[in-house]
């Protein structure tokens, strides 16, 4: 199992910054693959950026050259810096993990989530 908690979160105006954590424990290979993601309020969720135990990244369109995923292995601390900030970039943000497959990669649906941290961007 794998435990997942969330941090950083807050309220900022446009053009601002936030760092999102995420600290992990449990089984280290189910956080092989990890991710953040948000939900917007009446929207559904959505993946913002994911990486995988070799470096690799993913970035959703809206987010890409504003925001940057990092882990920190030593610590099992996944981070979001958030820069840059837009009021579309106002949801409840998500940490989740996963073993990688059987072919090395992330899987498409994550295992373990966290509650959650909101941040909120004002215009």
């Amino acid at each position: 199992q794998v435990q997942l908690v969330e941090s950083g979160g807050g309220s900022v105006q446009a053009g601002g910054s936030l760092r999102l954590s995420c600290a992990a424990s449990g089984s280290t290979y189910r956080t092989y693959c990890m991710g953040w993601f948000r939900q917007a309020p009446g929207k559904e969720r959505e993946g913002v950026a994911t990486i995988d135990s070799f470096g690799g990244t993913t970035y959703a369109d809206s987010v890409k050259g504003r925001f940057t995923i990092s882990k920190d292995n030593a610590k099992n601390t996944l981070y979001l810096q958030m820069d840059s900030l837009k009021p579309e970039d106002t949801a409840m943000y998500y940490c989740a993990s996963d073993s990688m497959t059987l072919a090395w990669e992330c899987p498409a649906e994550y295992s373990y989530w966290g509650q959650g941290t909101r941040v909120t961007v004002s215009s």
